[in-house]
């Protein structure tokens, strides 16, 4: 299809839009606390006369996020974060349908890729929203004359905030970063039950092997990694647990799972799922170990966790697309091993990334955030939290909207929680 290219926007093709508007809708229906947002939004206008650029998973959840921020008076413009997460008729929908300008297309090559993130700096944004720090990236090297316009950005992933925090300890930072992805609201629920979910259904759709009684490695035991190692284990899966954190490993170990290094795994796997945010993670110390036929993929952020570049320069053939999604890598040794979605995250190159019902509670703490970064007083630069309050409030709607009802403190239990005179 011929790409569909303007002033405000650069998506594949704007006849996909009506397909899109419906995925939209549908997931929406799925959002109910987004929904009730943008609902308030609508009234309060909360974001008036800000300009919001945001750099995220162009997906139907992803949109309905869009549409409670422009709701609450933004301007709204967006581009991907990931080549192989944007749905395009997603993309078309947000332009046709919903007015707001999006630069994002499936697949799309490095330098576009590239040229998408500049057209939404170039709008000059005064608050950003970013899913690994690529468009802070950006504005902190092409654009520094501009951070002293942008009020606050919001970063959802574990290791864009990694990678800010440490801008911040450098004194490299420039602006004031509201770190989404540490609200509990986003990684106990979207990293854990999200990934885990839509990392095995990315592993299932594209290969479609039996998960009950393989050997399924999972590479870190964070949120992310929790969540998946129980997913498999709940398929049936024999999973061991890779890690460098002690209290990690331990953990894994209580929870019943096998914990080894990784070039002793590397020798009895039948699956390899990396969640680290990590570089180098599976290497050629262990694709030489590995069965013929093992399937490697990443759950983690950037296509980095499992060295594809050896691979392409190492393999004796290359074999892509063997089935959708799915590259043959013959080595040396006679082995084939198989990598998924290009190395790039799995849930999303290979599925369809998170359930709407997960993406309904980060995102709802998303235009939160923004809503709080635009209210109050312009924040330090610096990293900071999501208030405990923003928490509280999308879990209670959450809870509301399952039919969920919990017990209230009375004021004596109030008084002996936060008292000290009465003993036991």
């Amino acid at each position: 299809m011929p790409k569909s290219k303007g002033n405000g926007h650069d998506v594949r093709d704007l006849a996909l839009a009506e397909n899109g508007r419906k995925r939209i809708e549908w997931a929406d229906r799925q959002m109910p606390v987004l929904r009730i947002i943008r609902e308030r939004f609508a009234k309060e206008l909360p974001l008036k006369g800000q300009r919001l650029g945001a750099c995220l998973h162009i997906t139907c959840e992803t949109a309905n996020l869009l549409r409670a921020l422009k709701a609450g008076g933004a301007e709204v413009f967006c581009c991907a974060s990931n080549p192989l997460s944007t749905q395009d008729d997603v993309a078309a929908a947000l332009v046709a349908e919903y007015d707001i300008p999006a630069y994002a297309i499936h697949d799309e090559d490095r330098d576009t890729y590239y040229s998408h993130l500049r057209a939404v700096i170039q709008r000059h944004p005064t608050i950003t929203m970013d899913d690994g720090a690529d468009l802070v990236s950006m504005l902190h090297t092409e654009f520094l004359a501009q951070a002293t316009e942008v009020r606050a950005s919001m970063e959802e992933t574990t290791t864009g905030v990694i990678r800010l925090r440490a801008m911040s300890q450098d004194g490299a930072l420039k602006i004031p970063v509201v770190a989404v992805n540490d609200a509990q609201t986003k990684h106990l629920f979207d990293n854990r039950y999200g990934t885990g979910q839509s990392t095995m259904d990315g592993v299932i759709r594209a290969t479609g092997v039996l998960i009950a009684g393989s050997i399924v490695v999972v590479a870190g035991y964070g949120w992310c990694g929790r969540g998946i190692a129980s997913r498999a284990r709940g398929l049936g899966a024999d999973v061991i647990v890779t890690e460098v954190d002690p209290v990690r490993a331990l953990e894994a170990a209580m929870d019943g799972l096998r914990v080894m290094p990784m070039v002793e795994a590397a020798k009895v796997g039948d699956i390899f799922i990396t969640a680290t945010g990590d570089r180098s993670v599976l290497n050629p110390s262990h694709f030489s170990l590995m069965k013929d036929g093992a399937i490697l993929c990443n759950s983690g952020h950037f296509d980095v966790e499992i060295d594809i570049a050896y691979l392409n320069d190492s393999a004796k053939q290359i074999n892509r697309n063997v089935t959708n999604h799915v590259d043959g890598y013959l080595l040396g040794n006679g082995h084939t091993l198989y990598i998924l979605g290009q190395g790039r995250l799995v849930n999303l190159a290979c599925a369809e990334g998170h359930p709407a019902q997960v993406m309904d509670m980060s995102f709802a703490t998303q235009a939160l955030a923004a809503r709080w970064t635009a209210t109050i007083d312009p924040l330090p630069i610096a990293v900071h939290n999501v208030p405990q309050a923003i928490d509280d409030e999308v879990a209670s709607l959450k809870l509301a909207a399952m039919g969920i009802k919990i017990d209230v403190l009375s004021a004596e239990q109030k008084k002996y929680l936060t008292s000290w005179e009465t003993g036991t």
